[in-house]
């Protein structure tokens, strides 16, 4: 298949009406570039007989080549953006160049969503998941512990069982007491 120019209309045209990528053969940029430098010998030839119309052509073709490529682009890093989020890993059919940027981005995204999983993450109790009885002193509003989960609000004079870490939060803060 080669690309013309009616095609790369109606292209731009898609890209720019619709969301999400338009849907391209694996080899695009190679047709693409194929037909850039079929038009170039022609733009080329066309400055020694002074033809203001091939020149006008091949200074709208690189507009328009442009203008895909950049909708192409945002639409790419958007699509690794939501694959990232959703745990998606499948492409869809682009053009090969885009499916190596695509699983590019989705690495470098991968790892930096990983740093926010890793932070709310709990922390793995070293002593088998020991607990402690408590009396708990005061009134104690909820919140969050070090392992990222949800304790109380607890009452006064309230006896409760704590993993170690939050055991530990309560009596350094004198809100708690252990029970014997």
């Amino acid at each position: 298949m080669e690309l013309s120019y009616d095609e790369l209309r109606r292209i731009y045209r898609l890209e720019k009406n619709t969301s999400k990528l338009v849907e391209v053969e694996e080899d695009f940029y190679d047709l693409l570039s194929d037909f850039i430098q079929r038009e170039k010998k022609e733009y080329l030839a066309s400055l020694k007989s002074f033809s203001s119309a091939k020149t006008r052509n091949f200074a709208n073709l690189k507009k328009i080549v442009e203008e895909i490529f950049s909708l192409r682009e945002k639409k790419l890093l958007s699509k690794a953006l939501v694959a990232s989020r959703n745990k998606e890993e499948e492409a869809g059919k682009i053009a090969s160049q885009e499916k190596k940027s695509f699983k590019e981005l989705l690495a470098v995204l991968n790892r930096h969503r990983a740093f926010l999983q890793q932070a709310f993450e709990p922390d793995k109790i070293k002593a088998g998941g020991e607990k402690l009885s408590l009396k708990i002193l005061r009134e104690v509003p909820a919140f969050v512990g070090p392992d990222m989960k949800e304790y109380g609000p607890f009452a006064a004079e309230e006896n409760v069982s704590l993993p170690l870490k939050v055991s530990e939060l309560l009596l350094a803060r004198k809100l708690a007491e252990e029970q014997k």
